[in-house]
């Protein structure tokens, strides 16, 4: 049995969701998979330039409501992208140097659904981001 790649799972994750999988939506696929943990979309553009500005939001866009990318704002506000797990997830942000860690919680999604009773809202989606010092800035602050 061969191993998957993580190309090979985004490529089929649009393509079962009955999207073309195009050059340009390949050749970014590539792009962000370069990019390391984080990305923003001028990098996607720069790193793309046979692809046009349009295509490249566009892309984002879809590949955001397919969750093959996700989305996570920074400590300073800034938006910033990533390769997704394809489900629901939040992010641990480390306000020193930019590390992103996904983590999912049931008790988070049955607080949810539970201030939509309360509210009567029907909560249609959520983003949670958690700021903070990862373990080797931490470390880093004892040894200086």
């Amino acid at each position: 049995m061969t191993s998957m790649t993580i190309m090979d799972l985004l490529e089929r994750t649009i393509v079962r969701s009955g999207h073309r999988l195009t050059a340009p939506r390949r050749r970014l696929l590539e792009v962000m998979s370069g990019l390391g943990d984080h990305f923003t979309a001028d990098q996607v553009v720069a790193a793309s330039p046979a692809v046009g500005r349009a295509t490249v939001f566009r892309t984002l866009r879809l590949m955001q409501e397919l969750a093959v990318v996700c989305q996570v704002v920074l400590d300073d506000g800034s938006v910033a992208y990533r390769l997704g797990s394809g489900a629901h997830h939040h992010h641990v942000v480390c306000s020193e140097c930019g590390t992103v860690s996904d983590f999912s919680s049931h008790d988070i999604e049955d607080l949810v659904a539970e201030l939509g009773r309360r509210t009567g809202f029907e909560i249609d989606s959520h983003r949670l981001e958690l700021y903070g010092r990862c373990r080797r800035c931490r470390a880093e602050l004892v040894i200086d």
